[in-house]
């Protein structure tokens, strides 16, 4: 990530400069480990001051980091939560395995958007875990109905921040009552589905969350 680092905060100044008043943020870094470096705020001049301070160093602890976020969001005040990761999604370090963290988004009421920032061509070069980074960081963020938006290159990113940040304001919430009464805590899949409307060019795509636990009490 180092010669990444410069694009990456560019990027987060984007999300951060979309922030209404009401709305407050936190900052996870990972490498060898992942912390939690400013915990939530409404002052981004603080986030904004330790991203300057970010060094590129050590491995990759990405899923450990989801974590973390996931921990540090059950203090958010608002109802709306998203955490955006910004990764070449090549995890080598985590304890968790990417199975348990999808079985944990899959818990949580977050929308989790990914900002990869992968080589553009496959090289020789390139560990197994820096191969499948895109396609991890599309799992995790797709079972929230969030998004993963791949950076070819490193200067693409404030515009992929641009586009997480118009999504996150421009959303529909839909509720329903299922059918299945039964308290037993088991997981269901939601599946949304759309007309498209007459005079309409460009089809319509859909993101959403693809199931959620019944309550089991």
């Amino acid at each position: 990530m180092a010669y990444k680092l410069g694009s990456s905060r560019d990027a987060a100044a984007q999300l951060l400069s979309a922030l209404n008043k009401e709305d407050e943020a936190f900052l996870v870094e990972f490498a060898d480990l992942a912390s939690v470096s400013v915990r939530f705020t409404g002052n981004t001049a603080d986030i904004r001051g330790a991203l300057k301070n970010a060094q590129a160093s050590g491995m990759t602890a990405l899923l450990d980091a989801i974590d973390t976020g996931l921990g540090e969001m059950k203090e958010a005040k608002n109802s709306r939560k998203a955490i955006v990761v910004v990764s070449d999604g090549g995890d080598n370090r985590s304890h968790y395995t990417a199975a348990q963290i999808e079985s944990l988004v899959r818990q949580a009421d977050v929308q989790i958007y990914a900002m990869g920032v992968f080589e553009p061509v496959f090289s020789s070069a390139l560990t197994p875990e820096e191969i499948s980074g895109p396609r991890l960081l599309s799992e995790i963020a797709t079972q929230t109905g969030g998004r993963a938006f791949a950076a070819a290159v490193p200067g693409d990113m404030p515009s992929v921040a641009t586009r997480i940040a118009v999504e996150l304001r421009n959303q529909y919430v839909l509720g329903y009552y299922p059918k299945n009464k039964a308290r037993d805590g088991k997981y269901r899949n939601v599946e949304v589905r759309v007309s498209q409307p007459p005079g309409l060019g460009s089809p319509l795509k859909v993101h959403w969350r693809l199931g959620y636990y019944a309550s089991a009490q």
